[in-house]
């Protein structure tokens, strides 16, 4: 299959334990009272009294107390960076997955299907793994990134969508009359169903208040979006740290704005629709949202 560049992924994105960091990779540290680090300038050493969504309070021996702002390996603990983060929330009732499906414990990942879903890039596609993950490999569906939609046309014919092997897309700024809305009208069939988000760049998906912002700010035309978005907010960061700091913020589909979580669900619900040779296998309990 002729998918353009597939960068660290290999040709799908879930496959192995994602949850395991890669080399090389921070470690998430989930916050609780008593945690003891270091700030990564090693200037400040105390114990988490208190947080919110964007700092967490540290008291040192002496009893005093200094806020500094959660980030990426902004704290060092046994001397080694790592990332601080929210505790998720004690569970009540069934056992939810990111994407709030009732999840299945313990479920080991079915044989992919030959139906497929196609993202356009990394982040998206790190995006998509983060909270459909779980859902995904119980329904055994891959998922690649294409790097760019230019070439859908070709890559949809290589895959040769056909009954029981369906393709769906989920497309960055599918606005009527845009170059995106063009190229979706030209694959779409009975096999391909094309779904997309009407943002410049799935960074916009994930909502303001769970990155801690006030609104996603707006880049002037001719300015590259990642590196406006950056500027303008003042983060001292490679657009590749400010997604890290943006996907770190996103712990369920809460986080995500509506229009992109109803297109991935639209999307897993295509490709993991019974066929007429192939009856629904073990459901994961997508769709069972509280």
């Amino acid at each position: 299959m002729a998918t353009k560049g597939t960068g660290r992924y290999g040709r799908d994105v879930l496959a192995g334990d994602w949850r395991l960091p890669r080399k090389g990779a921070v470690r998430e540290v989930a916050l609780s009272r008593d945690l003891v680090v270091e700030d990564a300038d090693e200037a400040f050493c105390g114990a988490v009294v208190t947080w919110d969504r964007s700092s967490v309070t540290l008291e040192d021996r002496a009893g005093r107390r200094r806020v500094f702002d959660l980030g990426p390996a902004a704290f060092l603990l046994d001397g080694r960076p790592v990332t601080l983060v929210r505790p998720a929330p004690a569970p009540r009732g069934p056992l939810r997955s990111a994407s709030g499906s009732v999840a299945v414990p313990g479920a080991a990942a079915r044989t992919a299907r030959e139906s497929r879903i196609y993202v356009e890039g990394a982040h998206d596609a790190e995006l998509v793994e983060k909270v459909w993950g779980h859902d995904l490999r119980v329904e055994g569906i891959a998922v690649e990134f294409l790097e760019g939609v230019d070439d859908l046309p070709s890559i949809v014919a290589d895959f040769s969508p056909g009954p029981g092997r369906r393709l769906g897309v989920l497309v960055d700024h599918l606005v009527p009359g845009s170059k995106e809305s063009r190229i979706a009208e030209r694959v779409r069939g009975e096999h391909v169903l094309v779904a997309g988000h009407p943002y410049v760049d799935v960074w916009q998906a994930v909502r303001p208040g769970a990155v801690g912002i006030g609104a996603w700010p707006e880049v002037p035309r001719g300015r590259p979006w990642k590196e406006g978005v950056v500027e303008a907010l003042g983060w001292r960061l490679e657009t590749g740290e400010a997604w890290r700091r943006i996907l770190g913020s996103v712990r369920t589909y809460a986080d995500l704005e509506p229009s992109l979580l109803g297109r991935v669900e639209e999307l897993i619900d295509f490709v993991t629709g019974p066929h007429p040779d192939e009856p629904r296998g073990p459901s994961s309990g997508r769709g069972a949202h509280p």
